[in-house]
């Protein structure tokens, strides 16, 4: 699907207060505004992995969207969803308290596990949504490993209790796919679907 270049929008708003993924877009040159969303992040577990980051990226778009009572036509909403899925098919969100962090370091250690992206591009006339999946190896972790990683405070607020462009990337023995995926925003799918869609190009949104 494609837009009307001369109608698309020029103003991108992030519906997330991540930093990680402010930084992303920061680095690729975009220009925008942080709105982020309070939907309720729960959604059906039965799910599949690749499935429920579309669900809820779609629904932090449209919480965020419904702050307009009519969306303006200059304005891109991107909302994204990151989870992790361990070795043995269970979802890992963010951790609830350091035992729960504990406990999704333990289930990663020395296996190969997958993460997925989700992301939603919402403007005036449609919207549109991708989730994308790479794959991490850890190596295997003993239990000083995790304790000296989790009193960093670093596994908090991260989905899987990891961050792979911190020190938690010192746990990765290999990676498959696009690691700004595993940040949290796949900034490849995302240029392409935003070209697609618009012809445009991160450079081309401003916040003026």
């Amino acid at each position: 699907m494609t837009t009307n270049p001369s109608l698309s929008p020029t103003k991108l708003v992030l519906a997330s207060a991540s930093p990680r993924r402010s930084e992303l877009l920061q680095r690729a040159g975009a220009g925008f505004i942080i709105l982020p969303s309070d939907a309720d992040e729960t959604a059906d577990p039965s799910l599949p992995a690749r499935e429920l980051v579309k669900v809820l990226s779609a629904r932090k778009a449209e919480a965020t969207a419904a702050v307009w009572a009519d969306l303006p036509a200059d304005v891109l909403i991107l909302a994204a969803d990151t989870v992790v899925e361990a070795p043995d098919g269970k979802i890992l969100g963010k951790p609830i308290d350091e035992a729960d962090a504990k406990a999704m370091l333990r289930s990663l250690s020395g296996e190969l596990h997958h993460v997925y992206s989700g992301f939603t591009l919402l403007w005036k006339d449609g919207i549109y949504t991708e989730s994308v999946e790479s794959g991490v190896c850890f190596r295997a972790l003993t239990d000083e490993d995790i304790d000296r990683y989790i009193a960093s405070g670093e596994p908090m607020g991260k989905a899987g209790a990891y961050a792979i462009q911190g020190l938690g990337g010192g746990f990765v023995e290999a990676l498959s796919g696009d690691f700004t995926n595993v940040v949290g925003l796949p900034m490849d799918a995302l240029e392409k679907a935003i070209y697609t869609l618009f012809h445009k190009n991160f450079s081309d949104f401003n916040v003026e």
